[in-house]
Formats: structure tokens, sequence, C-alpha cells
């Protein structure tokens, strides 16, 4: 883990929170299938050094299907076949820079290394159970995330898509920062307005370069 977050996991390692959220996945992992591998679960800060943030994209837990969640937000690894809502995104990507994607890949860690925080509010799920791990432990470990980005004054720009990532709009008060809110990708809100033709990740670079930002290559062209 890069040394800006590990400081971050470092200073909440004692809050009662957290030790019971290391006791809760120990049980999970040992007793039941839990996605995404053990040593993936903090992949995302692995790769998006705190001090490097440009854009975070809110998911919501892990892919609960087998060989799909590696501890990126809607991302898939290498090989393995596209989820709906990673198709949306590829689509409206391709739409916007009018320029087709020429990787298949779903693995999105090409958006992880450009700093693009790939983060999934609750970091891990049962096998076949989706929002198994909806738990407040997880509640108050994203609170202090989200905070702690928040905090940042380096513009950042915070995508989020879909309901559930817009009810945490209200943390986000630092004026240096972008939000930028749309439905879900995933087909059944997308199909209903408010995904294609966002504009989304057009205007999100057009708010990095007018700070002086390295804009973000979508994609994944160089």
């Amino acid at each position: 883990m890069t040394e800006n977050w590990k400081i971050f996991f470092e200073e909440i390692s004692n809050k009662y929170y957290f030790k019971s959220l290391n006791n809760f996945l120990e049980n999970e992992y040992k007793k039941k299938t839990i996605y995404p591998p053990k040593e993936n679960i903090f992949y995302a800060f692995d790769l998006t050094p705190l001090n490097e943030v440009k854009v975070v994209i809110l998911g919501q837990d892990p892919y609960p299907n087998p060989n799909q969640a590696m501890g990126l937000a809607f991302s898939v690894p290498d090989g393995v076949t596209l989820p709906p809502s990673l198709r949306n995104i590829f689509k409206e990507i391709e739409n916007e820079f009018n320029e087709l994607r020429f990787s298949s890949s779903g693995d999105l860690t090409y958006l992880a290394k450009q700093g693009v925080l790939l983060l999934n509010p609750i970091l891990t799920v049962e096998a076949h159970k989706p929002l198994s791990h909806k738990i407040k432990e997880y509640d108050y470990l994203f609170k202090d995330i989200m905070n702690l980005l928040n905090n940042l004054n380096q513009p950042i720009v915070f995508m989020l898509w879909g309901n559930n990532a817009k009810k945490y709009e209200k943390l986000l008060t630092n004026e240096n920062h972008l939000v930028l809110k749309t439905s879900h990708p995933s087909p059944l809100s997308a199909n209903q307005g408010g995904w294609f033709d966002s504009g989304v990740f057009l205007k999100c670079n057009q708010f990095l370069k007018s700070k002086g930002v390295e804009p973000i290559d979508w994609l994944n062209s160089k």
C-alpha cells in the first residue's frame, strides 16, 4: 500500500469499528467464499496513491460472481466477460470521445494508475449474495475515507452514478472539487436516461485541464 494511504490505515487501526471489521472479515474468509480474494481487498489503495487522486468513482460492493471481483469498482480481470454496467461505461466513453476502445479487456487498472480511485463503499461480498457485507463497520470506514478525500486541496472529480452513490454528496463540501452526478450505468438505469450522452467523462477532463491537471486517458489509447 502506498505510504500516504498506509498512514491513514495505521491511524484508524485502533478504532473500534476497524478492529470489528477485521474480525468479521477473518471469520467470513475462513467459513465462506468471499470476493475479492483477501489480498485484493485494498487493491484500489495500492494502485492509486492518495496524493495522486484526480477522480473518485463510487461503486457499491464487489461483483458477487466467480472470477469477477478484483478490488477495483466496476473492474474485472483481463479475459473475463464484461458485466453489463462496465459495457455501458465503455459505450459512453466511446461515444463521448468519438473513438473506439481497441482493448476488449475489462481490467480498469489503467485508470487506477492515472489517479482514478475506483472505490466500492463496501469492499467485500459473499459469493452470489449482493450486499451481504452491508454492515455498519464499512459505513464508518467509508465516511472516514470520504472525509479524508474531501479535505484534500488537490482538484478531484467525484463521480456519483445512481441513487446509492448520490446519497454521499452531502459528505463533499470542498469547493476545490467537482461533483458529477448521473444515472447508474446498469442497463436498468442507463436505458431510462441520464447515463448515455451525459458527457461525464468529457466534463471530468475539462475540469482537470482547467486546474492545470493532466486529464484522464479514458480510452486507454497510450
